[in-house]
């Protein structure tokens, strides 16, 4: 393999891996935590099958997506407003 087309192979994987780093959307956002659900709702009280246990999931579980949808809506109300006042920087 000529060295031309190994430093072209090395340049796309470099670079590859640069732009996977971006590639982390569906993390939970840092104010829900990353806890683990099971260990936060045992560790209430809850034995796990319990109605309590299942209420304290599906609570979890709203609350994560309520985050998420709000760090989404504020990224794009982020985006309208730069599109919209391209003069402020």
């Amino acid at each position: 393999m000529p060295v031309t087309t190994a430093s072209r192979l090395l340049a796309a994987a470099l670079l590859a891996l640069a732009l996977s780093a971006c590639a982390a959307r569906n993390q939970a956002p840092v104010a829900m935590g990353n806890d683990d659900d099971d260990a936060v709702c045992q560790s209430r009280g809850y034995a796990q099958g319990s109605p309590e246990y299942v209420a304290c999931r599906k609570d979890r579980d709203v609350q994560r997506n309520a985050a998420t949808a709000r760090a989404d809506r504020r990224q794009r109300d982020l985006g309208e407003y730069m599109l919209n006042h391209p003069e402020r920087p």
